[in-house]
């Protein structure tokens, strides 16, 4: 399976986004309401119709970085948010991306990825942050896919990708998760180790 830039263009077009709540998920908006430094440099990697972007942008963080591979939500975005600087709207693949963030939101992303691309994003991420920078999100802990994402998996297959490069602050069973998903996502709250910085 080629996870392109084409399959997700088609996907997007296609209307085929069973992952898109349609709003900033509960566990993250949980998250970015308690932040008080408003000049992180954020990046939402795999951000699609870009939710968290808005409200971080709305909460008035105005480096926040919204990457996808597709152009259509990208497009979609920028006509609904016009303030929103277009140079802040990446599009790319993400292993390809270079630059320097504070935190990285995670929404969906690791899961659209192929579970043999895992450990290359946790390098990835680890060099996109910055020293002490974090990578927060939700990761999905059922098993779901094989042939297609989202793939899925578990709190116990995914430490030993994360450990050699980041401290564990938080990695639990989300406590706030919207009620269609209560039970099935992890929260990360995951902090660039010294080791790396």
């Amino acid at each position: 399976m080629k996870l392109n830039e084409n399959y997700w263009e088609s996907r997007y077009q296609h209307q085929q986004t069973g992952w898109d709540i349609g709003y900033i998920s509960t566990p993250l908006k949980t998250y970015v309401d308690q932040l008080t430094k408003k000049d992180l440099r954020i990046l939402i990697p795999g951000g699609g119709n870009g939710y968290e972007a808005a409200y971080l942008f709305e909460k008035g963080f105005p480096h926040v970085y919204l990457l996808d591979w597709a152009t259509a939500p990208l497009q979609a975005f920028q006509q609904q948010y016009p303030h929103f600087p277009k140079k802040q709207l990446l599009h790319k693949d993400f292993f390809t991306l270079e630059g320097s963030f504070d935190l990285i939101i995670e929404q969906t992303f690791f899961c659209a990825i192929l579970p043999q691309q895992r450990e290359d994003y946790a390098r990835k991420m680890v060099d996109l942050l910055r020293p002490n920078g974090k990578l927060v999100g939700v990761l999905f802990n059922i098993p779901l896919n094989t042939h297609q994402p989202p793939f899925g998996g578990n709190k116990k297959e995914y430490q030993p990708i994360f450990k050699p490069y980041f401290e564990f602050q938080y990695f639990e069973e989300c406590y706030n998760s919207i009620p269609p998903r209560a039970g099935n996502e992890l929260f990360i709250l995951l902090k660039k180790s010294v080791e790396n910085n």
